[in-house]
């Protein structure tokens, strides 16, 4: 993308239903999109449906530095962080200019091999996990929007090698975990991370210091997987971990990690190989929605309405039939049926069934995908996810590629085009904040001189770029909040 700030309009539909870094760029531009391409409106098969549009506004900026596989967290000052790499990058001003919260702080990871960040909803804690080689994590975390910071390099669990780290909070119940001792702090903290031999994951009495309590989670990775989405949970306690399997699952507990039960759904679309994670999000009455790349490369989604204990097994497709190729979708939800799943994708159907990047017919998998394939961020949006007949709004939120050609999706397996096509990593990411306003991470590939060739190559492509997109103005997922008061950068946080 263009290494400006960008304030994308798009026409949505409207469902009947219920030191810092600057670029010293001009203002913010504005640009008005009159025409309705890039925006569908589909019900829960892809197939469009007629339903009015609304109106949405994007925000789209760089936050000046390298920021592969990125995590983003909001606070109540309206402070935004966005974590990649061993930095932990903070906006106070919408995103207009940026500062490293970490540089030279003595307490946190001075590298990282796999970074993940986190910002407790309910406590403001912002935490900043750093994986130092594989053989321990280094935890930090700030109550004070990263002003100050404390930290422990040894939540490693009881033997070393741990990789794909992830942190997150949740509601305390009053059954295992919940119920042993008196945990110290207002949430419980679940740290999980691959120890080859599966899942491993522990919670913390005393706000993600240590982590004394919690054990495998999940299966072998030469059976069932060990690599694992984000950690997340639900208002009643509920926590979720979604492991990389063929089969999409969740690996659901109910007392604060003691005990971990396997829930499937999904098996009428699959998912393709090599695959990314799938990830899951729970709304505010505990409601649960799972996405995931189908095995056709849609973007699909199963629902829960009994606080994970059963999971439909007709899985919807949220994402338009327009969109071939698609990975790294990332699911927040806000009140019941309120949802957005972000992810990159591609719209190149003339690639299909030309030879990819091995010689064989593409069949859409991003991992494969040749020098005429390019891909962008959308958006699907919901308000009535719940209903028996969910609509399903999506905008095409870039306007230049995030990347050209293949994402490697198996890193055993990365080519080198003009550079490793791995220069996303694995994941993006996306929250809300507290008015239920959308806050996305992703990595740019496609910056400079690629984002503003006629035809990029993937040699072009190789950037990795940190940039933060959020809903500037349009419906919040909260439905008292209504339609959110436009937010575009230069807004100084209260």
């Amino acid at each position: 993308m263009r290494p400006v700030a960008l304030l994308l309009t798009f026409l949505m539909l409207l469902a009947p239903m219920a030191g810092c870094i600057s670029s010293e760029e001009p203002p913010v531009p504005v640009i008005e999109d009159e025409v309705m391409d890039g925006v569908w409106v589909t019900g829960g098969d892809g197939l469009p449906v007629d339903v009015e549009p609304f109106d949405t506004t994007y925000y789209v900026n760089d936050v000046g530095q390298q920021g592969p596989e990125p995590s983003i967290g909001v606070t109540s000052s309206g402070c935004i962080f966005l974590i990649a790499l061993e930095k932990v990058m903070r906006s106070c001003d919408s995103g207009e200019t940026w500062i490293n919260t970490v540089e030279g702080e003595f307490t946190q990871a001075p590298s990282t091999s796999d970074p993940w960040g986190w910002v407790d909803p309910l406590t403001d804690r912002i935490f900043n996990v750093q994986m130092v080689g594989l053989a321990t994590t280094w935890i930090g975390w700030s109550d004070d929007d990263g002003e100050t910071w404390l930290g422990n390099p040894h939540d490693s669990g009881p033997v070393p090698l741990n990789d794909h780290i992830k942190l997150a909070t949740g509601p305390w119940t009053d059954s295992g975990y919940g119920a042993i001792g008196s945990p110290v702090y207002d949430t419980a903290v679940y740290f999980c991370y691959n120890k080859l031999a599966g899942i491993f994951c522990y919670t913390s009495l005393d706000g993600g210091a240590t982590f004394a309590v919690g054990g495998q989670a999940f299966g072998l990775v030469t059976t069932n997987g060990g690599l694992h989405g984000a950690i997340s949970s639900a208002p009643d306690g509920t926590v979720y971990v979604p492991p990389r399997v063929a089969t999409p699952t969740l690996v659901v507990s109910k007392d604060n990690g003691l005990n971990w039960e396997e829930k499937t759904m999904g098996e009428d679309v699959g998912t393709p190989n090599p695959r990314k994670n799938s990830e899951m999000a729970a709304d505010t009455e505990s409601n649960g929605y799972h996405v995931w790349t189908g095995a056709d490369q849609g973007v699909y989604m199963s629902r829960s309405t009994d606080s994970g204990e059963s999971w439909e097994q007709t899985s919807l497709r949220i994402s338009p039939v327009e969109v071939v190729s698609s990975v790294f979708p990332q699911i927040i939800a806000g009140d019941p049926g309120r949802m957005a799943v972000a992810y990159l994708g591609s719209e190149d159907a003339g690639a299909l069934g030309v030879p990819d990047i091995d010689g064989n017919p593409w069949d859409g998998n991003a991992h494969y995908a040749t020098a005429n394939v390019s891909y962008d961020l959308y958006v699907t949006y919901s308000l009535n996810a719940l209903d028996e007949n969910p609509v399903f709004q999506t905008v095409r939120v870039t306007q230049d590629p995030v990347q050209v050609g293949s994402i490697c999706l198996n890193s055993g397996d990365c080519r080198d085009i003009g550079g490793s096509n791995r220069n996303l990593l694995d994941f993006n990411d996306i929250v809300i904040d507290a008015e239920g306003r959308i806050f996305i991470a992703i990595t740019d590939g496609c910056t400079g001189e690629c984002a503003t060739k006629d035809v990029p190559t993937p040699e072009d492509s190789r950037d990795r770029l940190g940039t933060l997109v959020y809903l500037a103005s349009g419906p919040s997922l909260l439905a008292d909040v209504g339609e959110l008061t436009p937010l575009v950068a230069g807004n100084a946080s209260a």
